[in-house]
């Protein structure tokens, strides 16, 4: 267990380290959700009109649901992206010699994809607050809210950890990032699911995500609603990943990379 315990520290550090002291992993990792907070609350603010339209605290509390879960799901893309800059830098190798237990390595990089994303959300949520945001759930509530990103940057990072060890090289970011983005994207981003028509009703439908952001709406509203589904969904995700970044560590060494 110290070994475990030795190894993730290291990694942490050292991930939180670069994250912090590097303008090019730090100001992507904010200015992204914050982009997408502030275009779509300010440029379309105005569905809140639309009829049929019926969330309760308006727009602002609609999307800040959004942006949340989506930072916290790219805080673990953006987490797997420096683990293939680490195999191409030929750190990994180095780590992987000196750390007997995998698992150790792959607990560094989620308490690290975890430290960037609470500093993601942070500055979100007081941009939120300035904007006005209402909140009608309490404090229960919102722990719920937040307790479902922390759970789905996990899920991320383990995603982002497995493609990372399988492909090594930064030009796998596009392989991490694509079915992400495209699972926020095909749920109910801009309208609640009711309002959708159509294929992408369809597949909202089905998509996991949905879900996540159906519970999360709830929450901030105060009318908890899929609250068990969603933290179910996300634990399965969990589950589901972290034996694809640990057979992918593995890979990762029957290649030579350690």
């Amino acid at each position: 267990m110290k070994e475990v315990l030795d190894a993730a520290k290291a990694v942490a550090w050292r991930q939180a380290h670069t994250f912090f002291t590097n303008p090019s992993f730090l100001l992507p990792s904010l200015l992204f959700p914050l982009f997408f907070f502030t275009a779509f609350v300010g440029g379309l603010a105005r569905i809140r009109q639309v009829p049929g339209f019926d969330f309760p605290l308006g727009y602002t509390a609609f999307q800040f649901v959004f942006v949340l879960l989506q930072s916290a799901a790219f805080s673990g893309v953006f987490t797997g992206f420096g683990i293939a800059r680490d195999f191409e830098s030929g750190f990994m190798r180095r780590l992987m010699l000196a750390a007997p237990k995998r698992s150790g390595i792959v607990l560094g990089y989620a308490v690290a994809g975890l430290i960037r994303w609470l500093t993601v959300i942070t500055v979100v949520t007081g941009v939120a607050f300035l904007a006005r945001m209402k909140i009608g759930g309490d404090g229960v509530d919102l722990f719920g809210l937040y307790a479902l990103g922390f759970l789905l940057s996990i899920a991320g990072t383990l995603w982002s950890t497995g493609v990372a060890t399988r492909l090594r090289t930064q030009q796998a970011f596009p392989v991490m990032q694509m079915p992400v983005f495209i699972l926020l994207f095909f749920a109910p981003v801009y309208v609640p699911l009711d309002l959708l028509q159509g294929w992408i009703h369809a597949v909202a439908s089905v998509n996991p995500i949905t879900a996540l952001m159906e519970a999360g709406r709830g929450l901030i509203s105060g009318r908890p609603e899929l609250t068990l589904a969603a933290f179910a969904i996300v634990s399965g995700l969990i589950a589901g990943f972290v034996l694809w970044a640990i057979r992918g560590l593995r890979r990762a060494e029957a290649a030579g990379a350690a």
